[in-house]
Formats: structure tokens, sequence, C-alpha cells
């Protein structure tokens, strides 16, 4: 079985590197896909109350066998509940659906800063982790003055960040700031599949895909890790969901690194731009 590597945060816990996200993904779905992931080898599942699929993650992991310890579970405060009482109460209805008394992290899901309320959001994780319902806690889409804001106003440091970064989109100015205060990368839409250029078709991965003999998608997932994120890739076809996992095993030089670094763009981005987040 894969061995996958873990990062440490800078309150001391850990969190496997590579890990299976279920964003778009049904309930039911969800049940199946992510028992396979856990039998597959995976032991980090990343959800969010958004995706309405907490419920079947926790069906998955009880119905897998593998000892909850074993399991890093993710999940994120939605942006209508970021008043202190309604992130409250937005952990117990996450731990309620998954059938869990904590979780592992938790995660602003959107700064929203058109909304004003991501301060008080994150105080009110604070408290959640005071009170153990969270072992740790971080931010998601978080523009660079809020973050640094939430900081400076709490001096309580996210864990981690979680936001879109793949090879064609790849937030340099961000990870700065980010490694300044000691916060993890987290990539999600990793695989940059659907935006103004086709990160898995792009002549770079494929050459060196076809180089190690693996897959465009096994290559820039392997490039996350290289570079230290802790990345998220999603499938529910069975065969990448074991592939994709087994891309912790493609080892990349240093120069595939860098001719994958080269392919950044400005105009990469495929989803929403947290500063003008308004949903």
């Amino acid at each position: 079985m894969t061995s996958i590597p873990a990062v440490r945060f800078h309150d001391g816990h850990e969190i496997p590197q590579l890990g299976y996200g279920v964003w778009q993904v049904e309930n039911d779905v969800a049940a199946d896909v992510v028992e396979q992931a856990l039998r597959a080898g995976y032991r980090h599942i990343d959800t969010a109350a958004v995706y309405g699929n907490e419920e079947g993650v926790g069906r998955a992991i009880r119905a897998s066998g593998v000892p909850r310890e074993e399991i890093f579970v993710t999940t994120k405060l939605w942006n209508d509940s970021h008043a202190h009482d309604d992130a409250l109460a937005a952990i117990d209805t996450s731990l309620e659906k998954l059938g869990l008394d904590h979780v592992d992290l938790y995660l602003i899901h959107w700064a929203k800063p058109i909304q004003g309320k991501y301060l008080e959001a994150w105080k009110a994780l604070i408290e959640i982790q005071k009170s153990g319902k969270a072992t740790s806690i971080g931010v998601s889409n978080f523009p660079q003055a809020e973050l640094e804001e939430i900081i400076e106003a709490t001096g309580v440091t996210p864990v981690i960040h979680q936001v879109e970064t793949h090879p064609t989109f790849q937030q340099t100015e961000l990870r700065e700031v980010e490694a300044a205060h000691e916060i993890l990368h987290q990539s999600w839409s990793p695989l940059g599949q659907g935006g103004a250029g086709d990160d898995l078709g792009d002549p770079v991965v494929t050459d060196i895909a076809e180089a190690h003999g693996v897959t465009p998608a096994q290559v820039v997932i392997a490039w996350h890790l290289a570079k230290g994120f802790v990345v998220i890739p999603k499938s529910v076809t069975p065969e990448r969901i074991v592939s994709n996992l087994a891309a912790a095993d493609v080892a990349l030089s240093e120069g595939e690194i860098a001719r994958i670094d080269a392919l950044d763009r400005a105009d990469g981005r495929i989803g929403g731009d947290p500063q003008e987040c308004d949903f």
C-alpha cells in the first residue's frame, strides 16, 4: 500500500499530505466512494457543510472498519454561519451529521469580505478548538489582507490555508505570506480542470507523464506534494481513486518541478475570487 507522508501544523498536530476531497459528490455517492477511498489507503477526508454530504462521509467512516483515530477529517463553516452563535451551532450540526465527537480540522470556508463577519467567525473557531470539537483550526479562500487581519486581531494563526492551486495558478504571493506565518498551504482544484487552460493536457505535463510511465494527473499531484502542499484531488471513479493515491510514489526531478513551476499564469483562476465572493 502506498505510504502517504504527513506534514506538521505549527500547533504540533499532523495532517496526511494527500487526501480525498468530496466537493460536488452527492450524499449517497459519498457514502460509497469515501469508503472505497479509505479501503484504498486514504486517511484524510475533506468535506464541508455546504457540500451536503457530511452524513454520507460519516457512514463511510463507520463502514470502512478503519479506526477513527487513524482518519483525519476536515469540514468547513459555511458563509451563512459566520455570526458567533451560528458558528457554534454549525459545528454541532456538522458533528451530528458526521456521527463524530470532533473533527481534526475545522475551516472557515470563505472569508466573504463583503459580509464582514470573518473575524467574528474566526473568534468562534478559536472557541470551538478550545472546546475540543476541532483539534486544529484554519481557513479557506482568504485574501491576504483578511488573513493577516484575523491573526493580528486574535493572536491565533490558522494552521492551514486551503485555496485554489494548480500548475497554471500557483498563488505565489499568497504562499509567501503563509510561509511567513508558518501556515501550511492546501490546494483545492489541484488538477486545474475546467479553467482557461488545460493543466492535464499541457505538453510539459504530458511529456513528464510519458517519461515516468504515469498519468498526467499523477504528475500534477506529485508536483503538489513535492512543493510541500497538502492536496485533495477528487474522483468518483474507482480506478482514479487508486491512481491518484499512487501519485505519492512518483518522484519528480528538480528540473521537472521547475518546468511545471513555469506554467503559472495570471489568468489561470478557475473558481471564485475570494476578494469578491458573494455567495
